[in-house]
């Protein structure tokens, strides 16, 4: 079953340095880069952990305890769902503007409502830990003045990978410059 979330489209890889936007539709969301070796990792584990859950719902259910089962195979669904937004994390590009995925929440700014992207040094939180380091953060900037950080080259996709981040950024602010204009 193939997870387009999981993975970056290939043209980021093999784009020519004068191609900014190497897509031929882009209305469709899109992120800009692959998710990192930490949050693979961090989701992989969560799945370890839910493949445990849903072999116990069915011995529980081999035993003849039904509700037990059926109270495991909903935590195990639940611990699934959990990895698969864990992956889905991040920053999502189109036409409309640029999206920012949380684990709780989603935030869609659109191209004409922000003013600025800029890749700017700041303190920034270390894979999202209220543990802060010296870092790089690329932030958007609205017209009502607030900054949005995207990303930081700490957070669980750009961890130790600052060649990797400084792609993605670049590649969000053409997409911005693009937009923005237009």
């Amino acid at each position: 079953m193939p997870l387009p979330f999981l993975t970056a489209d290939r043209a980021f890889d093999t784009q020519a340095d004068d191609i900014a936007l190497p897509f031929d539709d882009h209305d469709r969301w899109r992120r800009p880069y692959r998710p990192g070796p930490w949050r693979v990792g961090a989701a992989a584990l969560v799945l370890l952990l839910a493949s445990f859950v849903l072999m116990a719902s069915m011995i529980i259910a081999f035993a003849g305890a039904l509700s037990g089962a059926a109270f495991c195979m909903a935590l195990g669904a639940l611990i699934v769902l959990v990895s698969l937004r864990l992956l889905r994390m991040g920053t999502w590009v189109s036409r409309h503007g640029v999206r920012r995925v949380a684990f709780f929440s989603t935030t869609t700014l659109a191209w004409n409502r922000s003013t600025a992207l800029r890749t700017v040094q700041q303190p920034v939180r270390w894979l999202g830990l209220p543990r802060t380091v010296q870092g790089q953060a690329l932030l958007l900037v609205t017209q009502r003045g607030e900054q949005i950080p995207l990303m930081t080259d700490h957070d669980a996709d750009f961890l130790s990978r600052l060649e990797a981040f400084d792609r993605a950024a670049d590649t969000v602010e053409a997409w911005g410059a693009e937009y923005r204009a237009g």
